[in-house]
């Protein structure tokens, strides 16, 4: 089980290019990773940077949904593998409606991957996060740090961002202290104690499969 530690202590920790060693995370019934604490972890005090939501679909759509997740989740991955292209087909494209998606850190692998995925700016973050999780098993095992970072590089060039782009992104302390900080309040807010976790309409639900997603969306188009 992967506890939170304190926002800006691990903020401070992920800057210095250390890591901090926890126990491995709990896989639910429902198919996730378990985020035990999240309610109850302290206020941030990073520094004041504005983090933006990334979004998909019609802003005005009837319904919402928001996917909190981690990319070194496998839970995450599988769920982007065999859900997220019929969601985005069948819901998303047509403006049936508006998909919000916010990271969750397990550990600093994952906030180095969002560093990379936003460094492209909103045009290219989804495109990013699908080589994320598409390769996932491969660059959450490339071995030591540097090796883990280069291999996440290689996903960004694959995007069209430059390597002087992303060694600046990966470099911005500021925007890692806005990003755990962002994390830590979304996690605290929204109750979100394991990945991936969904809010449709402010509605809290767990890990999907296809049928059951679009089966509870139909009913919330339908209302």
């Amino acid at each position: 089980m992967k506890r939170i530690i304190p926002v800006a202590a691990l903020a401070l920790t992920l800057i210095a290019g250390g890591g901090w060693l926890l126990s491995q995370p709990r896989t639910t019934a429902s198919g996730g990773f378990d985020l035990p604490g999240a309610a109850s972890a302290q206020e941030s005090t990073a520094a004041d940077v504005e983090i933006t939501d990334m979004v998909q679909g019609d802003v005005n759509a009837p319904v919402e949904v928001v996917e909190y997740a981690s990319f070194t989740c496998p839970h995450c991955a599988n769920f982007h593998a065999t859900v997220y292209d019929q969601l985005k087909e069948n819901y998303i494209d047509t403006g049936k409606i508006k998909f919000v998606y916010r990271e969750v850190y397990f550990d600093k692998y994952g906030v180095w991957a969002s560093m990379i995925a936003r460094c492209g700016g909103p045009e290219k973050f989804f495109g990013i996060t699908g080589l994320m999780y598409k390769g996932q098993s491969e660059w959450v095992r490339a071995g030591a740090d540097g090796a883990i970072a280069d291999e996440l590089r290689k996903i960004g060039l694959l995007a069209g961002i430059t390597k002087d782009q992303l060694d600046t992104c990966l470099a911005d302390s500021d925007q890692l202290r806005g990003l755990v900080a962002w994390y830590q309040e979304n996690a605290t807010r929204d109750d979100v104690t394991s990945t991936p976790t969904f809010l449709i309409d402010g509605k809290k639900y767990s890990n999907m499969n296809y049928a059951d997603f679009s089966a509870v969306l139909d009913e919330k188009l339908g209302e």
